[in-house]
């Protein structure tokens, strides 16, 4: 089901229901886009409003974060769970492999990305690597890459860089993709490839893995992890108040 969260669509679905769906979307035969939400997202979304245009037009928008969750019964509308987008992630490739889909990865550094292949290679029998590339490209590099997209007859592309770079370059791109299920997956990749270690499953019920990832990376998270936290809780306790 689709709510509102804030001002912001947001679908209110569990984590299987959310695969479900995804599944539906990829035997659609047309091309969607999924995108999730958390705090660090949000705030971008208050500064920038074509990408919260961008969000609101995707086909599946998900809760990546406790902070969403708490928020939502803060607000009084209490999600079913969290929906992490490298659970999703996971999920989806153990799908692919039962579905024999087609996969392709896109992000993250050569050597990240490479071995990402080689992982999910070696795990799944039944699921297609079609193709990988790396997270770095200039603009005029945008053609040749959708073209090798779409060369590899991908069921699912999983982007694996920053917001909003990945939000802008699949909704700017959607009409010249041929796969399914574009999904943005942000720093998943990295802990595929053992490059980051994931929370403890505690951590990640606590809603402390934002905790785990800092700690790992202090000096390029420090800002997202302190000063857009506190932004989004401003934010949060400005719509209670006010209800807008």
């Amino acid at each position: 089901m689709r709510i509102k969260f804030l001002k912001y669509n947001l679908d209110d679905l569990s984590i299987d229901e959310t695969v479900n769906k995804a599944v539906e979307l990829i035997n659609s035969g047309s091309i969607h886009q999924h995108v999730v939400l958390n705090a660090a997202k949000i705030v971008l979304m208050e500064k920038d409003k074509e990408l919260a245009d961008i969000v609101n037009s995707c086909d599946l928008i998900s809760a990546d974060g406790m902070s969403i969750v708490w928020a939502s019964k803060f607000l009084g509308n209490k999600l079913k769970e969290r929906v992490a987008g490298i659970d999703l992630m996971q999920k989806l490739l153990e799908i692919a492999d039962k579905n024999r889909y087609r996969i392709f990865l896109f992000g993250a550094e050569e050597e990240v990305v490479k071995s990402v292949s080689e992982k999910i290679k070696s795990k799944y029998n039944n699921l297609t690597v079609a193709g990988y590339r790396n997270g770095f490209f200039k603009k005029e590099e945008e053609p040749e890459i959708i073209k090798q997209i779409n060369d590899s007859e991908s069921h699912i592309v999983f982007v694996g860089f920053s917001s909003p770079k990945k939000e802008f370059f699949l909704h700017y791109n959607k009409n010249l993709l041929t796969v399914p299920f574009c999904m943005g997956v942000g720093g998943s990749f990295d802990v595929f490839a053992g490059k980051y270690k994931r929370a403890p499953k505690w951590m990640q019920r606590a809603g402390l893995e934002w905790f785990y990832r800092y700690i790992q990376e202090p000096g390029r998270l420090w800002k997202r992890y302190t000063i857009n936290n506190f932004l989004f809780l401003i934010t949060v306790l400005r719509y209670k108040i006010f209800k807008k």
